[in-house]
Parts: C-alpha cells; sequence; structure tokens
C-alpha cells in the first residue's frame, strides 16, 4: 500500500491556480484543453474512488471543458482528497474492482489511480507554467506501473510510443517519457 494524498494534494494545489485564460490553453495530451484536462480529472477521481469503495459506477465519459463545474476549483480537490481517503481503507486493496469499465485487481487499480494523477498533475503544471513535485517513493510506483505497459499496448489508448529519455534523467522525467510525453514539452 502507497499513499496517495501527496500526489493528490499536489495536483490539488495545481487545479485551485488555474484561471479562466487557462482553460483553453494547449497541454501535453493533444487531444486536451485545461478545461478538458480539468473534467478527466474530475471523473477519474469519482470513478477511482469509487474503484477503492468497490462500489459500481458506470464508465463516463471525460475530457470535455464543457462539462467542467463552475467551481471546480473548489470542487476538483475535494473529489482528489475523496479519493485519497477511499485508498487508506485495506479493503480497497483486496479483490477485484473496476474502473473506466475494466475488471482489474484492487493494487493495480491503485496503480493506475496514482499514475492518473501524476501524469495529468505534470500535464496541468506544463500547461498553466507551475512547478510540479512528487515524492520519490510515488514516483517509483508509477514508474513500474509504465514500465510494465508493452510496445503492442502504446497505441495511443493508455500511453504513446516511449520518448527517449537518457537514464540518469530525473525519475520525472524517465515516468513522463515513457508515458509517451516528451519531458521538454512547453506552451508554446
Amino acid at each position: 500500500m502507497f499513499d496517495l494524498t501527496p500526489a493528490a494534494d499536489e495536483l490539488a494545489g495545481l487545479v485551485r491556480t488555474v484561471s479562466d485564460g487557462d482553460l483553453k490553453a494547449p497541454t501535453p495530451c493533444p487531444e486536451y484543453t485545461v478545461g478538458d484536462l480539468l473534467d478527466h480529472v474530475n471523473g477519474l477521481s469519482a470513478a477511482f474512488t469509487a474503484a477503492a469503495r468497490k462500489t459500481p459506477l458506470e464508465a463516463v465519459a471525460s475530457g470535455d471543458a464543457a462539462r467542467l463545474p463552475l467551481d471546480f476549483r473548489e470542487s476538483i480537490p475535494a473529489r482528489l482528497a475523496e479519493l485519497a481517503q477511499a485508498w487508506r481503507s485495506p479493503q480497497a486493496w483486496e479483490g477485484m474492482t473496476r474502473a473506466g469499465g475494466v475488471d482489474l485487481p484492487g493494487e493495480v487499480a491503485a496503480a493506475v489511480a496514482l499514475d492518473e494523477i501524476v501524469l495529468h498533475g505534470w500535464d496541468l503544471a506544463r500547461a498553466t507554467g507551475r512547478p510540479f513535485e512528487v515524492r520519490e517513493d510515488l514516483l517509483e510506483v508509477v514508474h513500474g506501473f509504465v514500465s510494465s505497459i508493452g510496445p503492442d499496448d502504446r497505441d495511443g489508448s493508455l500511453f504513446a510510443a516511449a520518448v527517449e529519455v537518457g537514464s540518469n534523467a530525473p525519475l520525472l522525467d524517465r515516468v513522463v517519457g515513457l508515458s509517451g510525453r516528451d519531458p521538454q514539452w512547453s506552451v508554446g
């Protein structure tokens, strides 16, 4: 078990700083603007909270700024806190669960949830020009997860082809590269 709280808190802090002017800005996810990305974070927070609680939740499309709640600066951080809290229960890690329409072991769902928080936190930080830090132990978990995705599964549905990053690069850059993102990405 690992605690998702530090990464969720880091992402929540970023969400609180997003200005209305940021919402249409591009992100490292080519199909998402900042607003779209925030809607995705909102949806994944609900999905992985339900997964931790082992409660059925219909797979809901996310990634559309038109669905972004007006109070997103408060509601998304609250959802992220609820997500982290739900994964503190030992029962969340046991047995099977479901997230995004996929059945998976609880411990794998936790790693996927952390991966989503970290990578989309990095995406949001890059898109808005803000810093993003993740504890090394949590980055190790995400690195293990993204490293486990083989080249045949990098068709863009989960990850794109890995971006080559030197083995001496910071761990966050290596995680980002393995996810198919360019660690050097910046707005304009």
